[in-house]
């Protein structure tokens, strides 16, 4: 692994996409490196998203535990929630759930939980498919509570973060903000750079709260590639590496375990997952075969960007990463057909497709221009966005098993389902 070159490019890369700092760390052959740019190397960064990996391990402690089981219906600890849903559908992203909640109506997770499942409108069965899903890691978080008498926020302190030696910091709940670093909205086409604050709401705590730094993120990653402590039992480790029957997050990753995104490179398989918070985008990877893990924080919306130029760049230095290329099957562009075009929703959130001209379509996400989207076989299409022109990322439409016609839309790993008057 060449330092000088990562620390090179690492330099280079955040100067060209307005990256006001980052931090990168990764255990490799047994020693850790890190480097940083215009961040101290302990700042913690709100790591989004993340969160749901740190919020799994701490229920999969507790399946080694025996205090949860991955396959007993959620209503044994959960009265209100539907029969059929598990922990291990929540964990997988295949409970059918919608994204989030039409409407947040209190700071309490247990009965956040409740109104979220009230009037649940499923997106298919449980354990039939996969749509990523907020609402699902915030039902996760009050089982935690549930099974531990803790809140979510004292249970991953004194499971996880405190056995890790990480400093508990969140974007919300008690402490919120203190010691944590500020995001920047970053607009590529003026080059301004704008710091911004958290809006994470308390409720979505356990999908999304924790802010930690690069050096934390491969503490905790070379713990889930077996180092220690050992704070699971390594057949509920195992199967959080390993893929979920249906679980299938096209336009996220390869495949999907339990809290783990799953990603391949040359016959090598590597687990993680990605985040974002209000400006900031982080990435962790783990090779548990042979330990290495990777991590990169960054205070600026646009470091998504930075992290898809540096995954190449890392290979070229002697660290090839696992990494999700949605765009390298797309091979022969075809016409869209007519059932393309229609409303969609998840949840509350109504995804709109018209036709543009014979081979393209327009996307609007709550009346908002989305994308340009040009289709592929397998019904897989590229997006151009309305508001950068990036072209990287890929989503599909999926026909019903029974009558053939298109029944849902995948972006970003989201389902939604075409409205049921459409269907009519």
């Amino acid at each position: 692994m060449d330092t000088q070159k990562i620390s090179a490019r690492l330099t280079a890369l955040a100067r060209a996409h307005g990256v006001p700092g980052l931090q990168f760390a990764v255990h490799h052959d047994g020693r850790t490196w890190t480097h940083e740019v215009g961040l101290a190397a302990d700042a913690a960064v709100p790591v989004g998203s993340i969160t749901k990996t740190f919020t799994a391990t701490v229920a999969m402690a507790l399946v080694s535990d025996g205090d949860l089981d991955l396959d007993a219906p959620l209503s044994d600890h959960l009265p209100s929630v539907e029969d059929e849903l598990t922990l291990r559908h929540l964990l997988s992203h295949t409970g059918g759930l919608p994204s989030d909640p039409e409407d947040v109506r209190t700071t309490s997770l247990r009965r956040h939980v409740e109104q979220a499942v009230r009037d649940l409108d499923l997106l298919h069965p449980p354990g039939e498919g996969f749509s990523y899903s907020n609402i699902g890691y915030s039902l996760i978080g009050h089982l935690i509570e549930v099974a531990t008498g803790m809140s979510w926020w004292e249970a991953v302190d004194a499971v996880l973060l405190r056995p890790l030696g990480i400093r508990p910091r969140f974007t919300a709940g008690p402490g919120a903000g203190v010691g944590v670093a500020p995001g920047h909205a970053v607009n590529a086409g003026t080059g301004r750079v704008v710091p911004v604050e958290q809006s994470l709401a308390l409720v979505d705590a356990p999908a999304g709260a924790l802010a930690v730094s690069a050096t934390d993120l491969v503490a905790f990653g070379r713990m889930l590639g077996g180092a220690a402590p050992r704070l699971i039992d390594t057949a509920e480790l195992d199967l959080m590496r390993t893929p979920v029957r249906h679980a299938e997050p096209f336009g996220m990753a390869d495949g999907w375990g339990l809290g783990l995104a799953l990603f391949h490179r040359d016959g090598v398989r590597w687990v993680g997952h990605d985040g974002t918070a209000d400006g900031t985008s982080c990435h962790l990877r783990i090779n548990p075969e042979d330990g290495t893990a990777v991590a990169l924080t960054t205070d600026a919306s646009s470091g998504f960007a930075l992290w898809r130029d540096l995954v190449p760049e890392l290979a070229a230095a002697g660290l090839p990463v696992g990494d999700y290329d949605g765009m390298r099957n797309l091979n022969h562009r075809i016409p869209p057909p007519r059932d393309c075009t229609g409303s969609f929703r998840n949840g509350d959130v109504e995804y709109a497709v018209r036709a543009v001209d014979r081979e393209r379509l327009a996307l609007t996400v709550d009346g908002e221009p989305f994308a340009d989207l040009s289709l592929f076989d397998g019904l897989v299409f590229a997006m151009r966005d309305s508001d950068t022109g990036d072209t990287n990322q890929t989503g599909r439409f999926l026909r019903d098993p029974g009558d053939g016609s298109i029944r849902w839309i995948q972006i970003g790993g989201r389902l939604a389902r075409r409205q049921v008057s459409e269907m009519a």
